[in-house]
């Protein structure tokens, strides 16, 4: 097969997206002109790649197996690219992170002090959900990812790096507002804003409701924390979202920290990397950075009933 870079990066955005124009978007193409390196590359591969079904694009197998080797081929490129960097130092260089929606609070803090320290370091910052990091994380697409603690099950390192608490947040003028030691029991007549299947925030309070023999009650589903803070303060229902995404409604008094049994759930943020995988200069400072002074630089408002717990490192 005679096959270019150019027709792979071209591919590789397609497959991802799938769609011609959400990749000609990415990209700075026309979309003429992404079908054109589409075409020529099925041609070479003497295999068509995609299938349309209706209105939608599917890669077929001989696709899915392209897409397999493009992104390897992908990531060693960008392994090289990281190791002319290391003989440079981290005067410059490039650096991909993902973090968690409701990690970017903090998350903007600590990349403006990293970059005032390391002004030559490009940074490329991607807020999205669980779902998307981990699947960034099992195609080795980013440098670091910050998030919550991942699945065990995948080739990853995790550190964790500072407490997530998660609270139970009410409009001031609810009836539980003004109560203390709420049994958890008393929630479950409740609406709650809550988020979408797959969030860590939602997965570790089913946990906790189920350890009491509870269903969590769900209201609206929403994809992200901002739209909770809002539905919660529109007096739509309770809702459960970490202290670090609550800071200025707390200040103001426009939202309200409820005193339930069982909360704060404690648990951690992580940064994390493949297993084996090769950081760069600027990576591994801005990964030492992290682990060595985040609390100095993200403020953690005071939670009720908040256990005094130590960040663990694994």
């Amino acid at each position: 097969m005679h096959l270019t870079l150019r027709q792979l990066k071209v591919f590789e955005a397609v497959a991802r997206h799938l769609s011609h124009t959400k990749a000609a978007e990415e990209l700075h193409l026309t979309q003429p002109a992404v079908s054109m390196q589409i075409r020529q590359l099925e041609e070479n591969v003497g295999l068509p790649l995609f299938e349309q079904v209706g209105r939608r694009i599917h890669l077929t197998d001989a696709g899915r197996e392209m897409y397999d080797y493009s992104c390897r081929i992908t990531a060693l490129l960008h392994e090289a690219e990281e190791v002319i960097d290391a003989l440079r130092g981290v005067r410059g260089g490039r650096l991909a992170i993902s973090v968690a929606t409701t990690a970017n609070h903090f998350a903007t803090r600590l990349l403006a002090e990293f970059s005032k320290r390391y002004a030559g370091v490009s940074v490329s910052l991607d807020v999205t959900n669980r779902e998307t990091l981990l699947r960034q994380l099992a195609a080795n697409e980013r440098d670091l990812v910050i998030m919550g603690e991942p699945p065990a099950e995948l080739d990853l390192v995790a550190e964790a790096f500072m407490e997530n608490p998660l609270v139970v947040i009410a409009p001031p003028d609810h009836p539980l507002a003004r109560r203390r030691r709420i049994p958890l029991a008393d929630l479950v007549q409740e609406h709650f804003a809550i988020r979408e299947q797959g969030s860590g925030t939602r997965a570790a309070a089913e946990r906790l409701f189920r350890s009491q023999g509870l269903a969590l009650p769900t209201g609206m589903e929403m994809t992200s924390n901002e739209a909770i803070k809002q539905a919660v303060e529109a007096g739509l229902g309770l809702g459960i979202a970490s202290v670090h995404t609550l800071e200025l409604e707390l200040e103001t008094g426009r939202l309200v920290q409820l005193d339930v049994e069982g909360f704060p759930i404690e648990r951690h943020w992580y940064i994390v990397h493949r297993q084996g995988k090769r950081l760069s200069p600027a990576a591994s400072a801005f990964r030492a950075f992290v682990l060595e002074e985040a609390g100095a630089f993200v403020k953690l408002p005071p939670a009720r009933g908040r256990r005094r717990a130590t960040a663990r490192r694994r």
